[in-house]
C-alpha cells in the first residue's frame, strides 16, 4: 500500500513471546508485528527442511450467497500473477529449488503454503508473501479460471464419494454460511464479476486477519527478517490481531433430514450424522475419543460389524468436523444398493446402542492410545507442524504443546465419553445418499 505524505503513521513495536521449548533444542515462538501480523515457528534442529504457510481467516462460511465459492475463487487466482512475477515465475520458481507450492480454502480459513529446503526459505517467504500480498487479479484470468472452477464443480458432482460430503453439509446446515459448498454453485461463479473478487481480497486479506507460521530448520528471528520483508508496508499501525471467532452454538436441527442425488451409480454412498458441540468445548477430546472407537479404524465398531463380520461394504467409518460455533459428525459407508437398508440399520443400531449404553472400558482405552499414536506420528513432518501451530493460533489464540494435548487425551474418562455420546448420538439425525433411489423411503433411518 502507497506510503502517505501527511503525519507520520503510528508505530508499534513487535513483541515476541516463547510458549514452548525441550530439550532437543526445539522451540516454538510468536510474534505479533505492527498491523497484527502474526508469526509463529516451531524450531526442529533435526530437520533439513522447512515449511511455511500463510493462512488467512477467511473461508466460505465468510460470503454472502452471491459471493458463494469467492474464498476459493480467489484461492485460484493468487496464483496467476502478481506486480513481480507471472503465472510462470511463481510457479517455476520453487520447481527450481525441488519445492512444493500449494493452497486450499476450508469453511473457515484460507492457507498458502510452501515446503522446501531449509537454505530455500528466503526464497518461499518471498513467492508466498508476493502472491498473498500484491495478486494483480486481471479480468482474462478471471473468466480463465471461470472455467477451471466449473470443471472442477463437474469432478466434484461427478463423484459421488465426494458429492455426498456435500450434500450432507447441506443438508445438516442448510442456508447458512456451513452449509454452502466451498466451490461455490455453477450459478454463482457464473455471476461473480472481477469487481466483486477483488473488493473481496482487499476487504478480506489483511495483516490482522492472517498467521504465518514456519517449521522445520528455522530461526525465529530469520523468519520474522523474511516476513517483514515480503509485507513490507503493510506492517504498520497499532493493530491488534482478528479475534478468534465467535463460539455461538448457531442452529441444532438439520434443515432437512433426508437429501437425496438420484444417480445410476454401482454403488450407494450414505452419510448418517448429525450435530456437535463446537471446537472451543472442552468436551472435544470425548467426543475424538467416541469417534475413534465408534468408526476410527479398523478395530472400531462400525467396521468390525458391517465390513469385517458381514462382508457390507469395502469402506466405513466414522468422522467429526469442528468450526467455531457447532460441529458436526457422520458415519460414511459405500455398499451396494441392494444393501444399503441393511447397512444403514447396522449403523443406526450402533448409534443407539452407543448413545444409550456408551463404550467400555477398553475401547476407550483403545481409542485413546489410537488418537494418541496417530497425533505423534502425524506430527513427524514439517507440514504437520507448520499446520498445528498455525490452527492453533488461527482457530483458538493459544497454543498447547503436544505434550499437553496428549495428557488431555489421556485424562478422558469413560463416563465423559458416555455422556457425550448420549448427547451428541441422540440427538437429530440427517442422511445425505447418492446412489439408483428414485423412489426409496430412507424415514425410518432417521426417525427419533
Amino acid at each position: 500500500m502507497p506510503v502517505g505524505t501527511g503525519a507520520p503513521r503510528s508505530r508499534k513495536r513487535a513483541s515476541t513471546r516463547t510458549l514452548d521449548q525441550d530439550s532437543s533444542g526445539g522451540i516454538v515462538r510468536r510474534t505479533v508485528l505492527p498491523g497484527g501480523l502474526r508469526v509463529i515457528t516451531e524450531s526442529m534442529p533435526s530437520m533439513l527442511s522447512a515449511s511455511l504457510g500463510i493462512w488467512v481467516g477467511v473461508g466460505s462460511s465468510d460470503e454472502t450467497p452471491p459471493l458463494a465459492g469467492a474464498s476459493h475463487y480467489l484461492e485460484h487466482l493468487l496464483f496467476k500473477g502478481t506486480r513481480r512475477r507471472s503465472a510462470l515465475q511463481i510457479a517455476s520458481e520453487l520447481d527450481a529449488v525441488g519445492g512444493e507450492l500449494n493452497a486450499f480454502t476450508a469453511k473457515e480459513h484460507t492457507c498458502y503454503y510452501a515446503t522446501v529446503l531449509a537454505s530455500d526459505l528466503p526464497l518461499a517467504v518471498d513467492v508466498v508473501g508476493d502472491l498473498v500480498t500484491s495478486a494483480i487479479i486481471r479480468g482474462a484470468d478471471v473468466d480463465n479460471e471461470r472455467g477451471v472452477i466449473h470443471e472442477e464443480i463437474a469432478m466434484r458432482d461427478d463423484e459421488p464419494g465426494d458429492a455426498v460430503y456435500d450434500l450432507f453439509s447441506q443438508a445438516l446446515f442448510g442456508e447458512t454460511p456451513l452449509g454452502r459448498p466451498v466451490l461455490g454453485t455453477a450459478k454463482s461463479i457464473t455471476e461473480m464479476s472481477r469487481t466483486q473478487i477483488a473488493g473481496y481480497y482487499r476487504r478480506r486479506y489483511r495483516p490482522q486477519s492472517m498467521v504465518v507460521a514456519a517449521a522445520g530448520a528455522v530461526d525465529h528471528a530469520d523468519v520474522l527478517h523474511l516476513v517483514r520483508k515480503a509485507f513490507a508496508d503493510q506492517l504498520d499501525g497499532d493493530v491488534e490481531p482478528a479475534p478468534i471467532r465467535a463460539a455461538d452454538l448457531g442452529q441444532m436441527a438439520p434443515a432437512r433430514d433426508i437429501a437425496l442425488i438420484e444417480r445410476p451409480t454401482e454403488q450407494a454412498h450414505i452419510l448418517l450424522g448429525g450435530f456437535t458441540p463446537g471446537r472451543h468445548d472442552e468436551r472435544r477430546y470425548a467426543l475424538s475419543v467416541l469417534n475413534a472407537a465408534l468408526g476410527g479404524g479398523m478395530s472400531s465398531r462400525l467396521f468390525q460389524e458391517i465390513r469385517e463380520k458381514r462382508g457390507l461394504a469395502y469402506s466405513v467409518g466414522s468422522s467429526v468436523s469442528h468450526y467455531a460455533g457447532i460441529g458436526s459428525y457422520n458415519v460414511y459407508a459405500g455398499c451396494a444398493p441392494r444393501n444399503v437398508d441393511e447397512v444403514l440399520g447396522l449403523i443406526r443400531e450402533e448409534l443407539d446402542r452407543v448413545a444409550v449404553k456408551g463404550l467400555r472400558s477398553d475401547e476407550v482405552a483403545r481409542a485413546k492410545g489410537q488418537i494418541r499414536g496417530g497425533m505423534v506420528l502425524g506430527m513427524e513432518d514439517t507440514g504437520s507442524r507448520m499446520s498445528r501451530i498455525a490452527k492453533a493460533e488461527l482457530s483458538f489464540g493459544e497454543y498447547r504443546s503436544v505434550l499437553q494435548v496428549l495428557d488431555d487425551v489421556a485424562a478422558v474418562t469413560v463416563q465423559e465419553v458416555a455422556e457425550i455420546a448420549a448427547e451428541v448420538l441422540a440427538g437429530p439425525l440427517c442422511l445425505s445418499v447418492v446412489g439408483p433411489f428414485a423412489d426409496h423411503d430412507f424415514s425410518s433411518f432417521v426417525a427419533a
